[in-house]
């Protein structure tokens, strides 16, 4: 069979939705996928680094605690660390993912895929074609900077980051986002003395005080993090030799490039139905590419949200465009679009301290007009995090539109503030009104008590 109702380039989070939903609503999918069926989150990025991640959040949480602190006799057995990464990854096979995807009714063709004119793609000597849809969910990869030598000395991208085999004595990191601070955080954890070289701060898109509580976190655990400088060329003859624009050199073992992500769009064919090789796609709310009514985009490609949990999102969302597309159906999911992904982006840095925002920062939110409040107060204060963790140490601020008296914007740092977010999402998604939020009362004594103290601190 060649003809099915959606075609489906790249089987990462995306996709796996985009076909799951359209099957689920009666139509046929295949999908195309050239690794392995999981994409980049199951293999390269969300999955290993936070198993890399946790062990070190886990001890630093026991020895937050008197009682619990007198117990940890020893630190971090990295080749257990690496060994739990490696049972997150499957080792890095995708037998379990082809049977969820067996199971869902959904074919996988296996190969690279290329658009090859409107509504087929190309592979290998296959040609696929779809009825109704095709949906392009190949997401992204690392972009490389123009560095003198940087071509032949093998760096790490986020990949060799997430999958690497043995601790490096010495780990020189390119970036300041979340990448960059996240291994930064695993590696030294794990007994790497660890550089970054940062162009202009940590965390460049969030709050400033967010970027400032994980540079002195990093700097707490031993990372050298240097500010306002740049890698000029690279060199390697066994080590790796760096050199920075103010004249020094820097030696490590391993130079690790997180500096930005680039859409994986140069070899898909985009050239036979109009489009330009590498760029990104362009797309409406239903991810629709501009100029066609047949062409999808979801995900990291079309450059909305680069995050697993965005890209699912807007598969939803993609999905639920096409099934009403072709049956006119009157049912709820089929009116989704996905407006989210430019207001409401929830995200998580795993970091020590852990930052989590959503929605607009301040200095955003006064650059899309609005008039805005902000109010912060330290989480520490709240009973619940003191018991959490003695000293506990962290900050959160709540953007307020003042026309319409709702939450545009959060943003918290400290011990596990990641699970206090989502309450921040549906506030800034559903646009409660303050004076209603006022009635949702926290329990005690639990963290979340900071949305109180949040409200209060604002004047209610």
């Amino acid at each position: 069979m060649s003809d099915y109702d959606v075609v489906v380039v790249g089987a990462g989070p995306t996709g796996e939705n985009v076909a799951d939903r359209a099957v689920r609503a009666g139509l046929s999918a295949v999908i195309v996928e050239s690794e392995l069926v999981g994409g980049e989150c199951s293999y390269w990025a969300c999955m290993p680094s936070k198993a890399l991640l946790r062990p070190a959040a886990a001890l630093a949480d026991a020895r937050a605690v008197a009682g619990a602190r007198e117990a940890v006799t020893g630190g971090l057995d990295a080749q257990a660390v690496l060994s739990r990464r490696d049972e997150f990854t499957s080792h890095w096979r995708d037998d379990g993912q082809v049977g969820w995807l067996d199971g869902a009714g959904i074919t996988l063709v296996r190969g690279h895929g290329r658009l090859a004119g409107e509504k087929q793609v190309r592979v290998g000597d296959q040609t696929l074609t779809a009825r109704l849809a095709v949906v392009l969910a190949t997401g992204s990869d690392a972009a490389v900077p123009r560095i003198d030598g940087i071509d032949t000395i093998g760096v790490w991208t986020s990949r060799e980051a997430t999958s690497a085999k043995a601790v490096p004595a010495r780990l020189a990191v390119i970036g300041g986002g979340v990448v960059a601070c996240e291994m930064a955080a695993a590696w030294s954890a794990l007994g790497s003395r660890v550089t970054m070289l940062v162009r202009s701060g940590l965390l460049g898109g969030m709050e400033p005080f967010a970027g400032e509580a994980v540079a002195a976190g990093l700097r707490e655990a031993g990372v050298d993090v240097r500010v306002g400088v740049n890698a000029t060329k690279v060199a390697r003859d066994g080590a790796v030799t760096v050199t920075l624009d103010n004249g020094e050199t820097l030696e490590c073992d391993e130079l690790l490039v997180a500096a930005g992500r680039r859409p994986k769009t140069a070899d898909l064919g985009l050239e036979t139905v109009g489009l330009t090789p590498g760029s990104w796609l362009e797309v409406d709310d239903n991810c629709l590419v501009d100029g066609f009514d047949w062409l999808y985009a979801a995900g990291d490609v079309n450059h909305r949200a680069l995050l697993t949990h965005m890209g699912k999102y807007q598969a939803r969302a993609c999905a639920a465009a096409i099934v009403a597309g072709d049956r006119a159906t009157t049912e709820p999911y089929a009116k989704w679009s996905a407006t989210a992904d430019r207001t409401a982006v929830p995200q998580i840095v795993f970091t020590h301290p852990e930052v989590a925002a959503v929605g607009l920062t301040e200095r955003q939110a006064r650059d899309n007009g609005l008039d805005v409040r902000a109010v912060e107060y330290e989480i520490g204060n709240v009973s619940g995090a003191s018991l959490y963790a003695d000293g506990y140490t962290g900050t959160a601020k709540m953007v307020v539109d003042e026309r319409r008296k709702v939450v545009v914007g959060v943003t918290m740092t400290g011990p596990n503030v990641g699970e206090l977010i989502h309450a921040g999402t549906v506030a800034v998604v559903g646009e409660v009104p303050l004076e209603r939020l006022w009635h949702a009362v926290p329990s005690y004594p639990a963290v979340s008590e900071i949305w109180l103290r949040l409200l209060e601190t604002y004047g209610l």
